[in-house]
């Protein structure tokens, strides 16, 4: 039988504004988060059913460690949550600022028929070129 899998998490005084603002900043994961928010615990799969497992696992994994959400193994699934209590002792307010203007502006994006997210591109690629390329 195979041992069971353990997964590695940030301390609640290790967790860095900066990894979370970094985990947070990517649409997807932003979009899982909102799912874990309004959802409590789920199955790993349940935040991505049309992804690839690898890409999957890569958002998960850097949800964990930045010390946004919780993992454990259950058999055969991997359930995770939201660390809302420890994210509120070390950042109040935060998550749900951010979940609320990204729910703000997606409201705004589909009023405006995508156009922000066109514009939203542009400025990116533009910034990217301005930056030599760096992230």
């Amino acid at each position: 039988m195979a041992a069971a899998r353990t997964y590695q998490h940030p301390d609640t005084a290790d967790i860095a504004l900066a990894r979370v603002l970094f985990a947070l900043s990517e649409p997807l994961r932003l979009s899982m988060v909102g799912i874990l928010a309004k959802r409590g615990e789920v199955d790993s799969l349940e935040l991505g059913p049309d992804l690839p497992r690898s890409t999957l696992t890569h958002h998960t994994s850097l949800l964990r460690e930045s010390g946004v959400v919780f993992v454990r193994a259950e058999g055969r699934k991997c359930l995770i949550r939201l660390r809302t209590a420890d994210l509120e002792s070390r950042f109040p307010g935060l998550v749900g600022t951010v979940l609320a203007g990204y729910a703000d502006e997606a409201g705004q994006d589909e009023a405006a028929g995508g156009a922000g997210q066109d514009e939203a591109a542009a400025d990116d690629a533009g910034q990217v070129g301005a930056a030599g390329g760096a992230a």
